[in-house]
């Protein structure tokens, strides 16, 4: 109980320190107590009470993550509230109310509910519709009011979002990216190190191969942000910086070659781990050695240039690539004349060659998606 206490308190200081996501929450928390609060309030005094919690039920759904979500649920909210109440109104009137023409009113409901253009919403027709049958007796004043209702909480949920517009977060996308990049060049650059080095670092290796899901699940936790704010981007009155569109679709593009490189930056940590383990790695010659680190080096490099937050230079990055794609084939060259210790060590070398060679392959056609957004 005290460690989720403890937990609350911090979620509370980084909200109220600085802007991020914990501050996003409770801004967005606070709007929807005074949307939720003032629809309800506007309902209780201009319609019967038998329909006002439809307000503040409505202000919840008009208050989403983005202004375009909003938007999105709270119009096909609007969309399931006239068929349920169609449905029950038409019903009612034409067969009257009784147990079988409520089975019917299930029935056409749910079938209606599946609308694709409905989406999450499409269960509240049938919930709607039970209301305007069961308690309006379908009745064409009750639904009227339960219209009613429905428009003033979407009214406060939508005038919450444009007196106070979520905030935009490009550059804070942008940063996570490149502080993704720095950690997989740092992890490129650690590796060559345990290659080259006579008394490689065990204990970070195996920490490294420990933790190696780590980085695909940040991966994927930036992807899951870059989409927000490009969906906060739709409908937003607040102004962002400029080019913000086209900085996030890089950025995504980013994501997509970093979360590559981590597979392969995984199965190189895994070959050399056991390596280590198996006093294989030792039998490599000093050559191959020096020749493979410096590709990890150059790959690292290569990682730095696309990971930054300002437009990568394709020259640049033609001219890193290329330089590790040499230094992998001078590995190549080595390795084939290179007399065999053992078919342990032959199949490490020809292990690891292809891990580098895979990366690279991924890093040149990453080169070629970024150059149309950079």
């Amino acid at each position: 109980m005290r460690g989720i206490t403890a937990e609350r308190a911090g979620y509370l200081r980084r909200g109220v320190r600085a802007a991020g996501s914990e501050r996003d929450d409770l801004v967005l928390g606070a709007k929807t107590v005074v949307a939720a609060m003032a629809a309800w309030v506007l309902a209780r005094h201009l319609l019967p009470p038998a329909v006002a919690t439809f307000a503040p039920f409505t202000a919840l759904l008009a208050l989403q993550a983005t202004v375009y979500r909003s938007v999105r649920d709270c119009v096909q909210y609007l969309l399931a509230v006239v068929a349920g109440a169609v449905l029950a109104a038409t019903l009612a009137a034409v067969a009257g109310i009784h147990g079988w023409t409520f089975g019917l009113l299930t029935l056409l409901a749910l079938c209606v509910g599946r609308i694709e253009r409905l989406g999450r919403q499409g269960t509240q027709v049938a919930v709607v519709g039970f209301f305007a049958f069961s308690s309006g007796q379908g009745q064409i004043g009750y639904i009227g009011h339960l219209a009613g209702s429905v428009g003033i909480g979407a009214l406060c949920g939508l005038a919450a979002h444009l007196v106070l517009a979520p905030a935009r977060h490009a550059r804070h996308r942008q940063q996570a990216v490149a502080d993704l990049y720095a950690t997989v060049s740092e992890r490129l650059n650690g590796l060559a190190d345990t290659v080259e080095s006579s008394d490689p670092d065990r204990e970070r290796l195996g920490r490294w191969h420990r933790d190696a899901h780590l980085l695909a699940a940040e991966c994927e936790r930036i992807r899951a942000g870059i989409d927000a704010e490009i969906e906060n981007g739709h409908m937003n009155p607040r102004r962002s910086i400029d080019g913000a569109d086209r900085a996030l679709t890089r950025a995504r593009e980013a994501v997509t070659i970093a979360e590559r490189a981590t597979d392969h930056l995984r199965s190189m940590t895994r070959t050399l781990h056991h390596a280590l383990d198996s006093r294989e790695l030792g039998g490599l010659p000093a050559a191959f050695r020096t020749r493979y680190g410096s590709v990890l080096r150059a790959s690292a490099s290569a990682m730095g240039e696309i990971g930054r937050t300002s437009p990568t230079d394709p020259c640049r990055l033609d001219e890193m690539i290329d330089g590790a794609a040499g230094e992998l084939d001078a590995a190549n060259r080595r390795e084939r004349t290179t007399a065999e210790a053992s078919p342990a060590v032959h199949a490490l070398r020809g292990t690891l060659l292809t891990d580098a060679a895979r990366l690279l392959a991924d890093l040149r056609s990453g080169r070629e998606a970024l150059t149309g957004v950079s």
